[in-house]
């Protein structure tokens, strides 16, 4: 259901949700006014020519609630979310800023497990917290606790990718199941039990992303993270951004039964469901075969699967193949299903 109210007057939670309403919003309001030809290629990273160097450069801002849930928290979140938007870009991951808004309240305890995950998530991605600043609001004026991150990253040699190089026959890959962490942060919110436990799957991707490229090469061309808008909004994001059609197979998408019930009983599209530990690859169908080895040699890979492919069928569309063998086209989300999940 898409939000009421006067959407042209003022913010609502959907406007944050990564979908339709989030484009409507940066098109009217924000890109108009800091256009410039690298930021209008809204990537996961922007990629700056210094010195001849290639550097990744990115942002995020995390307001996930509750900042602790199964699998992860908010610290976690943050430095993993961060090293794989560098990653999407093909750059290594080298140092993070770290910015902490604290609520008045917040318990020193709290603090303390969110700054151990933080280090323990940056050795696991092999990026350091280099800078940073730390600021506190009045009690009542956050949830405990914000964090916003920045990072920088060497773009490998290698890495040759964008939406401009997209071509039909290249097949699309995912390096796992789907819809997971979502579904676990609102699980936890709502107090929800599921005879399976829901984790969810925030992991810092960028070795996994890195030795794709590193060994495929160019034939690795596009790679993206389904986040806040799930696996629908990076689909409609590539059919209309690269002007070809996407087709998904939903009997090729992995998802497990887990993530499949709790789904079908909160009534959601795991499409549509936030991931944290996922990417997905466009490559040559030449290299498919040896990129999904490659991605099951990886713990973070070993369940990963070709989903689909790029398709000549005009205009450019995201469809799915369902399980019945009909065709449904998949929509990038209005809004945000389950707000305040990253």
């Amino acid at each position: 259901m898409q939000p009421t109210g006067n959407l042209d007057q003022h913010i609502v939670l959907a406007h944050g949700g990564g979908g339709q309403l989030t484009s409507e919003l940066l098109n009217a309001t924000i890109l108009p006014v800091l256009d410039n030809p690298v930021l209008n290629k809204l990537g996961d990273s922007a990629v700056l020519d210094l010195a001849g160097h290639r550097l990744a450069f990115t942002t995020d801002s995390y307001v996930v609630q509750p900042i602790e849930f199964p699998g992860g928290d908010i610290g976690r979140l943050a430095v993993c979310g961060t090293s794989n938007d560098l990653a999407m870009a093909g750059a290594e991951p080298l140092a993070l800023s770290l910015a902490l808004i604290l609520e008045e309240g917040l318990e020193i305890a709290t603090l303390q497990r969110i700054m151990a995950s933080i280090a323990a998530a940056g050795a696991e991605a092999n990026v350091r917290v280099v800078t940073g600043d730390t600021k506190v609001i009045e009690r009542g004026r956050g949830d405990g606790l914000y964090i916003t991150t920045a990072g920088v990253g060497r773009v490998l040699p290698e890495a040759s990718l964008g939406y401009d190089r997209l071509e039909e026959g290249d097949l699309i890959l995912i390096n796992g199941p789907i819809a997971e962490h979502g579904l676990t942060v609102l699980s936890r919110r709502k107090n929800l039990e599921f005879a399976s436990r829901l984790r969810s799957d925030v992991a810092p991707l960028a070795a996994l992303a890195n030795h794709l490229v590193r060994e495929l090469k160019d034939s690795v061309k596009l790679m993206r993270d389904p986040t806040r808008s799930g696996l629908a909004g990076v689909v409609s994001e590539i059919a209309a951004a690269s002007g070809k059609s996407v087709l998904i197979e939903e009997d090729e998408v992995p998802l497990t039964a887990e993530a499949r019930a709790a789904a079908e009983v909160l009534g959601l599209d795991p499409l549509t469901i936030a991931n944290e530990g996922k990417f997905i690859a466009v490559v040559a169908p030449a290299a498919a075969q040896a990129a999904l080895t490659l991605l099951k040699s990886h713990p973070l890979g070993c369940q990963a699967a070709i989903i689909g492919r790029i398709t000549p069928e005009t205009p450019p569309l995201a469809e799915l193949i369902t399980s019945i063998g009909g065709r449904r086209v998949i929509q990038m989300p209005y809004g945000e299903q389950l707000p305040r999940i990253c």
